[in-house]
């Protein structure tokens, strides 16, 4: 499988609680920072959560 390459590109100032968690588990901290995850059934979900929030390209 390919790895997804995930970028915060909003602010979570405002967003619902749990989508905070939810960038924050997916190893985002800051706006504009990436993290290259594997691109599996979890991260997906994850990612579709906050879809909003985040860019998303395939590796």
């Amino acid at each position: 499988m390919a790895d997804l390459k995930i970028t915060l590109v909003k602010s979570t100032i405002g967003a619902v609680p749990k989508h905070k968690k939810t960038v924050e588990a997916l190893g985002l901290k800051k706006t504009g920072k990436t993290v290259v995850l594997p691109d599996n059934a979890a991260t997906r979900g994850m990612v579709k959560q906050v879809q909003h929030l985040v860019k998303v390209e395939e590796v």
